[in-house]
């Protein structure tokens, strides 16, 4: 099993990252932007086609990981690729021994920057988890081809934490895809730690928290003018005003942010219902093994 599938069985706190694939053919643009994490987290999210735009791809890029003793997660989206083209590139994955599997219904091509691009949607992100759970537990395509040799698959999914009083959260989208194989998932970014904590609390009282583990998403933050646009353009993310004054106040915004993203680690790892973190930083991972650092709280 992946290092990622032990840790959240094991009830270990889990610490992913991520990094995009540069716009390069040449694997050292890739392994020097992932290098920093190697050994701080148990494994590093690789973005399929991040904004709806063109990377080295994902596979390529978590072989390449894998390859160079970090553990992958391989996220897949169903925007580009009808079901032919993303089973054959599930069993390509799991051929160069690439485990965990994040999927995705990924962004529409409007938002990137060749928004002329046609949109698959063949499948929605559903679909193509119970299509993975089948090829690993049953070992057959969904048009009933037997499949020689099964990928053994860990299979992830996104969310958005919210506090259960809000009437919009319901756990049926959660459950449904624990249904359909989802064992882990990762959230949008979530910097509030009193919504964590009662996020969590729903988690445990619908006993999603014992079928898969939730890593929320946070992330050392650059600057307060940063953090205000990802509050105000990515959808999903929380940032109280009381982080972003802090980071308006310091005389190093980008060490306070990091300490801020410390500290989060720290919290989150103390409460029941969370398996643990992903660490999201847009603008540069180097931060990324530092915040882990500071936290205390080892992968």
């Amino acid at each position: 099993m992946s290092n990622l599938s032990d840790a959240i069985a094991g009830r270990r706190f889990a610490i992913t990252a991520e990094i995009t694939p540069p716009l390069s053919a040449d694997p050292a643009d890739l392994l020097s932007k992932a290098s920093v994490l190697k050994g701080h987290v148990d494994a590093a999210n690789v973005t399929d086609g991040a904004s709806a735009r063109a990377h080295m791809s994902s596979v390529v890029a978590a072989g390449l990981l894998l390859q160079n003793g970090i553990e992958p997660v391989l996220q897949f989206t169903c925007r580009d690729r009808n079901r032919i083209a993303l089973q054959s590139d599930l069993l390509g994955g799991a051929a160069l021994g690439i485990e965990n599997l994040l999927i995705l219904r990924g962004d529409d091509p409007s938002a990137g920057d060749q928004p002329e691009a046609k949109p698959v949607f063949d499948y929605e992100s559903r679909d193509l988890m119970e299509c993975a759970r089948q090829m690993r537990d049953d070992g057959i395509l969904p048009s009933g081809r037997e499949i020689k040799s099964r990928p053994k698959l860990f299979i992830g999914g996104a969310d958005t934490p919210m506090d259960p009083a809000d009437e919009r959260w319901k756990p049926d989208g959660l459950l449904a895809k624990i249904d359909a194989g989802a064992g882990f998932f990762q959230t949008q970014f979530c910097f509030d730690v009193d919504m964590v904590r009662n996020y969590a609390a729903g988690l445990v009282d619908h006993g999603i928290s014992e079928r898969a583990g939730v890593l929320i998403g946070i992330g050392p933050l650059a600057s307060a003018r940063s953090a205000r646009w990802m509050r105000e353009n990515l959808w999903g993310t929380t940032i109280p005003d009381a982080l972003i004054d802090r980071l308006d106040a310091a005389e190093d915004a980008k060490a306070e942010g990091t300490a801020i993203c410390a500290e989060l680690i720290a919290a989150y790892a103390g409460i029941d219902g969370i398996a643990g973190v992903h660490l999201m930083a847009p603008l540069g991972v180097d931060a990324v093994p530092l915040a882990i650092e500071q936290s205390g709280v080892r992968a």
